[in-house]
């Protein structure tokens, strides 16, 4: 396939770069953004351009390529924003995939991504697609959902302490949950207590929410209600294996916390299970789910080799893992952890992850390991059109402009204070501004659009430039805190200053 790019002269070392196997065509501006369709149609004319299969232009062109196509009688689509990203698109464009006369390739390439993941799960959501998965001894029903090694790792949002919380807590809890994009909502229990009342709540929990409902306890008078009333009950162990005896799935897990017995050693762990999981057949179990429990560091590597060791040695089970477990008990940033742990649970086949957000430092780790899942679903965790890159970037983008021949130093001046001044907050997922005359508020202004509040401003109160500018730079910070679930203080970094920190910096005697 014979393509050509379009750019203009300050990003062609970038494109023939990143372009290779291409043409090039230079366009006589210095900045390809400049350009327009029209602009490029009068350039690619005026050269004869001729003899390609496709043209390519940049992604940051605005309006549409059909008058370019229609002038010049070649195929033409819009490339990437970002000319770092011509080596996947051109890829997937030699694969088959194909280009939009009015969307950049780098955001139709991510709304491909998101399309074909939601054909692979359709795919299994299909009735005649269930009722064969069924057939086999590793796939079953939790509640109406399927669940197994031929279907994708199921969600599971636990909701942490769940007799703590009233009945409508727990409901817009899940209704979150759910949004973000679990499958199962768990009622987690509270260690030591009993509380009937809320595992009888669980029928009309799943009324209103509309799915599969778990229980997580290890009380057995909890445990006697529960497996009446929820669709898949947590935990079956050595201390509870033979007075619970259930058609329902139930997920065995390597304890016995009767005698407090725990093995640690990976062997002895999977030993143990399959030890318990012979026992519960024999007794009646008939869905059984295995957990050989995943542990935080200091000890998540043998909890790892352990899972290794159980898949191996049982390929057809049906096996799932806690790992909030890890994201809460790491005081690192979530969406890598949750990516990590996607891409394990997928080479390990597990066929459900439990997770939670009971810290603010994991909010978002539902969808953040539903992203996670997708990704493995497209088969790699690398170039596959979406990511979990939300603080970092993949590749640093390659921008350059052409200087000005008057170049200045920037100083700062005095600022002169005003009558006027301004507090900024957030509060039930706005901005609010308070703008204060001495020490009272006389107009707060709220929304969530940096722009319309600094407007807003500008409409009512007579300030500086400086001072709109000021606002401006944090309205945008409070508008990232939003968007990152972060806490914003006026004037503070929304980020901490972790690469210059004095213990990366090495000193010299």
């Amino acid at each position: 396939m014979k393509i050509l790019l379009v750019t203009g002269k300050l990003a062609e070392p970038i494109v023939r770069k990143y372009g290779k196997g291409c043409d090039v065509f230079v366009a006589p501006v210095t900045v390809a953004a400049f350009l327009t369709p029209k602009m490029i149609a009068d350039y690619l004319e005026k050269a004869n351009v001729r003899n390609y299969d496709m043209i390519i232009i940049p992604g940051l062109v605005k309006g549409s390529t059909e008058e370019i196509e229609e002038r010049i009688g070649i195929p033409t689509y819009k490339g990437p924003k970002n000319a770092i990203d011509l080596p996947q698109i051109l890829k997937a464009v030699r694969n088959g995939f194909k280009l939009s006369k009015t969307i950049p390739a780098d955001e139709l390439f991510s709304e491909d991504s998101l399309k074909r993941v939601q054909d692979i799960r359709n795919r299994t959501k299909n009735r005649k697609y269930i009722e064969k998965a069924l057939k086999k001894p590793w796939n079953f029903l939790v509640g109406d959902l399927p669940v197994g090694l031929d279907f994708p790792a199921r969600i599971m949002g636990e909701i942490i302490d769940a007799p703590r919380l009233k009945h409508k807590e727990i409901i817009e809890k899940a209704k979150y949950y759910l949004a973000q994009g679990a499958d199962i909502i768990d009622i987690g229990m509270i260690s030591g207590e009993t509380n009937i009342e809320t595992v009888e709540e669980i029928p009309l929990i799943k009324e209103e929410i509309g799915v599969p409902v778990s229980l997580d306890s290890l009380n057995i008078k909890e445990l006697e209600v529960g497996i009446e009333v929820a669709d898949l009950i947590l935990s079956i162990d050595y201390s509870n294996v033979e007075e619970l005896v259930t058609e329902k799935p139930v997920v065995l897990i390597p304890t016995n916390m009767r005698e407090g017995v725990f093995p640690q050693n990976p062997r002895e762990r999977v030993m143990f299970l399959e030890k318990l999981k012979l026992k519960a057949k024999d007794l009646g179990y008939e869905n059984m789910i295995i957990d050989p429990i995943i542990e935080h560091y200091p000890n998540f590597s043998r909890s790892i080799v352990a899972f290794y060791m159980y898949r191996e040695r049982n390929e057809k089970d049906v096996m799932m893992a806690g790992v909030g477990n890890v994201t809460e008990m790491t005081d690192a940033d979530s969406p890598g952890i949750n990516a990590l742990l996607a891409g394990l649970a997928s080479e390990l086949k597990l066929s459900l992850l439990l997770t939670t957000e009971a810290s603010d430092k994991c909010r978002g780790s539902i969808r953040e390991l539903r992203r996670g899942v997708d990704m493995t679903l497209l088969g790699n965790l690398k170039d596959v059109g979406i990511n979990l890159l939300i603080l970092k970037e993949k590749r640093k983008k390659d921008i350059t402009f052409e200087l000005a021949e008057k170049i200045v130093e920037a100083r700062a001046k005095g600022v002169k204070l005003e009558k006027v001044y301004f507090r900024i907050f957030l509060k039930d997922s706005k901005i609010y501004v308070n703008a204060y005359m001495g020490m009272k508020p006389v107009m707060t202004i709220i929304g969530d659009d940096p722009d319309a509040i600094i407007d807003t401003i500008l409409e009512n109160f007579p300030i500086s430039p400086r001072h709109a500018f000021y606002l401006g730079r944090e309205l945008e910070k409070a508008k990232t805190a939003l968007k990152l679930g972060k806490s914003y203080i006026q004037e503070e970094d929304l980020f901490p200053d972790f690469y210059s920190s004095e213990i990366f910096i090495t000193k010299s005697d």
